[in-house]
């Protein structure tokens, strides 16, 4: 381990001072962030717990993909203990892949070439620049015990991925000073959830989602339909014939897939 840090504190060249209740880990290498992390919430280890490391070597995306992870990108996994029902836990991709974009969006040439792929991409230009992965686990009553949210963002390379564009996001800074971005602007979404629910996040992802309108091609549902928002879960909303239907998980294809 290289260094680690409580917020509220400068941590030197390496980690700039951190928001206040987050503690931060950084490694030179692991196999994975939220691997090591969700380790540590099964033993109990409080919220605000962030692990980052200058490469993985078994990175890991959804449904079992592997995440290239060169050194100069950004690999974080952050500790989150929401106490909410089990319901409640895919808004956290909507609500991390918010404080994503609005990380990047001060930092970027043209900020306007930001969007989200719900639920759980970052796109520059239409190509993906970043992705979030949650982790999860349930009390016995069936609440939530400990959320891992895993964030990989291209800052200095864009892996070459076999059905998607990729892009680096030039101008977003090194990874330390991002990741502390990137955590202040949880620190804020996370206390508008506990004090006004999902309402207010819901709507601030639209601003970085799709055109109302716009078509939507899911892996699933390969006839598609046109994005109509989100529900009050963070299910996706299609109007498909006339119907709207709420898709409450899926993944979405890229152009070049559908």
């Amino acid at each position: 381990m290289i260094t680690t840090g409580q917020g509220g504190a400068a941590q030197g060249d390496l980690v700039p001072a951190l928001p206040p209740g987050w503690r931060l880990e950084v490694h030179a290498a692991l196999p994975s962030t939220s691997a090591l992390l969700a380790r540590r919430a099964e033993a109990g280890e409080a919220e605000g717990l962030a692990i980052r490391a200058l490469e993985q070597t078994a990175g890991r995306g959804r449904a079992g993909r592997a995440w290239a992870s060169p050194p100069g990108n950004l690999y974080l996994s952050v500790l989150l203990r929401p106490a909410g029902p089990a319901r409640e836990a895919p808004q956290w991709s909507l609500l991390a892949g918010v404080a994503l974009a609005e990380a990047a969006a001060g930092h970027v040439p043209d900020p306007a070439a930001l969007r989200l792929k719900w639920p759980n991409d970052l796109l520059l230009g239409g190509a993906k620049a970043g992705g979030i992965l949650a982790e999860s686990a349930l009390t016995p009553a069936g609440a939530v015990a400990w959320l891992v949210l895993g964030i990989g963002v291209n800052l200095a390379h864009a892996p070459a991925l076999p059905d998607r564009p990729t892009a680096v996001l030039d101008g977003a800074g090194l990874p330390e000073a991002f990741a502390v971005r990137l955590l202040a602007r949880l620190s804020h979404w996370r206390e508008v959830q506990r004090g006004e629910g999902f309402a207010p996040v819901r709507a601030a992802w639209r601003r970085f989602g799709p055109a109302a309108g716009e078509r939507i091609v899911l892996r699933a549902l390969p006839g598609g339909g046109d994005f109509a928002g989100l529900a009050e879960d963070g299910s996706l909303l299609l109007d498909i014939d006339g119907t709207r239907r709420a898709i409450p998980a899926g993944e979405i294809l890229s152009p070049g897939e559908a």
